[in-house]
């Protein structure tokens, strides 16, 4: 599922041609991707409408329009949101979600397996939706000190709650299984056991890594796609994620993989990270 790595690159990607330009002709393929709303309510809003802005909160593309109302749109596993110079044909048409005519070019949303949402909100929404989301990483105001009051007063493990969206937005499983290898901490220990230094440690890989990924725009290990329809390359930085049976990189020791912290592919070193 694409993480804040990879929603930033699609961002940057696709703002300079949606920025200021008209939405005309929007075509709705599949309504079921829809959250909130109806298709004829859908389209009757977004249709003319200038869009002010495109940026990024958590995992999901936020489409400002000049309404205020705002189209926020989550890719998931199989979505990717591109611009296209000509209309969509072959597997674009065939796996559209939603078109619409962008200047001279188009803006799709394509979901091979349509598990992505779009999402429209007016201010008030928009106010409610991103209040339930918990402060961006990357921000100059992220401090060591915020980290630590995210992650008070829950005995749930450090990997499950790094991810939950409403402590800490933007991170999945992939960047969870880097930062805390980066940081030497035992991703199934309690987030309220994370003493000082771990935390002020886990803090710091946690931003350097996002940094990176963005840098090397996102990391491809099965569908994700740029916002032009490229792959990412920080999979070649991957330290530990999908690495599993590979030694470590830092201390040679096999690397393990369980699912039973969250569910999910956790992959680990047991003697770099304390015995997880």
């Amino acid at each position: 599922m694409p993480e804040l790595p990879e929603v930033e690159t699609i961002v940057r990607d696709i703002a300079p041609h949606l920025e200021g330009v008209t939405l005309r002709d929007p075509r709705l393929y599949h309504p079921d991707v829809l959250r909130d709303t109806t298709p004829r309510t859908f389209l009757r809003a977004v249709r003319d409408q200038r869009v002010v802005s495109v940026t990024r909160r958590a995992k999901h593309a936020v489409l400002h329009l000049a309404s205020n109302h705002r189209v926020i749109i989550q890719p998931r596993m199989t979505g990717s949101l591109v611009i296209l110079r000509e209309a969509p044909a072959g597997d674009d048409r065939r796996y559209a979600v939603f078109v619409a005519k962008a200047g001279r070019a188009w803006f799709l949303v394509r979901d091979v397996r349509r598990l992505g949402t779009i999402t429209l909100l007016d201010e008030a929404g928009w106010m409610s939706y991103t209040a339930r989301i918990g402060p961006e990483p990357l921000t100059a105001d992220f401090t060591a000190a915020r980290l630590a009051e995210r992650l008070a007063g829950t005995r749930q493990a450090i990997k499950k709650v790094l991810m939950d969206q409403a402590r800490v937005a933007g991170i999945g499983n992939i960047y969870a299984n880097e930062a805390l290898w980066r940081a030497g901490i035992d991703p199934s220990l309690p987030a309220d056991q994370l003493d000082r230094a771990a935390v002020g440690r886990l803090h710091r890989h946690v931003r350097a890594i996002l940094r990176a990924a963005v840098r090397s725009r996102g990391t491809t290990v099965r569908d994700y796609r740029t916002g032009t329809g490229q792959p990412g390359n920080y999979q070649d930085g991957l330290d530990v994620y999908d690495r599993a049976g590979l030694p470590c990189r830092r201390c040679g020791t096999v690397l393990a993989t369980t699912h039973a912290i969250d569910g999910r592919q956790t992959t680990f070193c047991w003697r770099c990270q304390g015995g997880a």
